[in-house]
């Protein structure tokens, strides 16, 4: 593979990646909207995040491989990454752990505050993630501008 083709692979994974990162930061932002414009009522599902999971870890993987393969940004997509991966992993441990999962505690005190914590530095570390990739992108297309 030549230069060239090295140079729109790579930017072809960031950009990828970087619309795969922010699918669970913006689709209840849009379902959320759209639901308010047809019935007039405000509803956010504060879970989609981490029901899209498995799209923002799809994502996260093809911009550290882009991230990587620039030598650029590495460490705030890597980082951002796992600490999304852990944030979400260990919330949901926790909601198995305390019974918030099965039902058998009640939504409230301080295991349902944890648990809502993670779900929120989860949501932070991709919006780092989806930043990082945006940065990405922005030094690509100006590498290749030149």
């Amino acid at each position: 593979m030549g230069e060239r083709g090295r140079a729109a692979f790579t930017k072809t994974l960031a950009i990828a990646g970087t619309l795969l990162v922010w699918v669970p930061i913006l689709a209840p932002v849009l379902f959320s909207a759209l639901t308010l414009i047809r019935a007039g009522i405000f509803r956010m599902d504060y879970l989609m995040p981490a029901e899209l999971f498995p799209v923002a870890l799809a994502g996260g993987i093809l911009l550290v491989w882009a991230a990587i393969r620039a030598r650029a940004y590495q460490k705030l997509v890597g980082w951002s990454l796992a600490a999304a991966v852990v944030c979400l992993v260990g919330g949901q441990g926790l909601a198995v752990v305390t019974g918030l999962a099965s039902g058998d505690t009640a939504p409230t005190g301080w295991q349902w505050a944890l648990v809502i914590a993670s779900l929120v530095i989860y949501t932070l570390a991709l919006a780092a993630m989806g930043i990082g990739g945006i940065l990405l992108l922005r030094r690509l297309f100006k590498k290749s501008g030149r």
